[in-house]
């Protein structure tokens, strides 16, 4: 049986070092967008409320919610990239089982398709 390829542990640490410092930052984001979000204030009124500012309101929470979203996405990368550190099968291809270069490694960090794969994903 052949051995599965890795990346060694030193040059894993600091990965996993910027994976977790990107997560911490994704849930500080997501936090303050909590409190800038116009439906969780809490001295907010709907009865009260103009048409223009109900208006504002929606388009900010839409907004919000967008970038919340988005925020949850990237969130799922980076935890699965850090899972798949743990687990010993960081840059190698979910698809293909090759090793993923490591200069898009080194510019998507949570990248879990060589870049062949990705392409044919993307058709």
């Amino acid at each position: 049986m052949r051995n599965p390829i890795s990346f060694p542990a030193v040059i894993l640490a600091p990965i996993r070092r910027f994976l977790k410092r990107e997560e911490k930052q994704l849930e500080q984001r997501k936090q303050s967008l909590e409190k800038e979000d116009p439906f969780t204030d809490p001295g907010r009124s709907i009865s009260n409320a103009a048409p223009d500012a109900s208006a504002a309101e929606q388009f900010g929470h839409a907004r919000i919610e967008a970038m919340r979203r988005e925020i949850d996405r990237r969130l799922i990368e980076v935890r699965k990239a850090l899972t798949r550190i743990k687990i010993g099968k960081y840059g190698v291809c979910q698809d293909c089982g090759q090793m993923i270069d490591t200069e898009r490694l080194m510019a998507k960090p949570e990248a879990t398709l060589c870049i062949k794969c990705e392409r044919k994903k993307e058709k």
